[in-house]
């Protein structure tokens, strides 16, 4: 029996993301990427997937914008598989991941860790909000409703309120919180 989707999920981002990256195979398919993988055999060498499951995932990954297909080899056509800037922008989400479960252990636990490449030195990644400085886990950063949200979102989040995401004015264009901090150009977390 499929399970019951509610209306507000359809509109709510937790939900749809999720839709886009929520499967085991998809996770381990963008870390290969991330890990500077774009081949087909070398994602069935990586990951164990059967070659029509594989061609499967890539074909949705490629369809959803967050791979895009290329020819790299004429005779036989073979192509490879690369982050498009949308798949780039999860990044910070599979770093998040990896942190979150790296938390949960010991540091002689943690089979892969993050590092800075310059100094090889160990990182936490925290995701922050950039005009306070405080860790959006701080309890008082809460879900609220948006501008596009529907009645069963409003309803759900009724009483909380939300400031526009516009923190200042560049040219004719504002200026998000995105464009000011929390994310570099590399789509890693900014630190506090």
């Amino acid at each position: 029996m499929p399970a019951r989707i509610r209306v507000e999920d359809r509109e709510c981002p937790l939900s749809t993301a999720v839709s886009y990256v929520g499967e085991w195979w998809t996770i381990l398919i963008l870390h290969d990427c991330f890990d500077g993988y774009t081949r087909f055999d070398q994602y069935l060498e990586n990951i164990g997937l059967s070659s029509s499951m594989l061609t499967t995932r890539l074909k949705t990954l490629v369809d959803r914008g967050i791979l895009t297909k290329r020819a790299y080899q004429e005779r036989p056509v073979r192509y490879e598989y690369v982050l498009t800037d949308f798949g780039r922008s999860l990044r910070p989400v599979l770093v998040a991941l990896a942190a979150w479960r790296n938390a949960q252990l010991a540091p002689e636990e943690r089979a892969m860790i993050l590092v800075d490449s310059e100094t090889g030195r160990e990182v936490e990644p925290v995701v922050i909000d950039p005009v306070s400085g405080a860790s959006v886990a701080d309890p008082r950063f809460l879900f609220a409703a948006g501008p596009a949200a529907g009645p069963e979102m409003s309803e759900r989040y009724r009483g909380r309120t939300a400031e526009p995401a516009a923190v200042g004015v560049s040219g004719d264009r504002p200026q998000t919180r995105r464009d000011i901090g929390g994310f570099s150009d590399k789509g890693d977390y900014a630190s506090a």
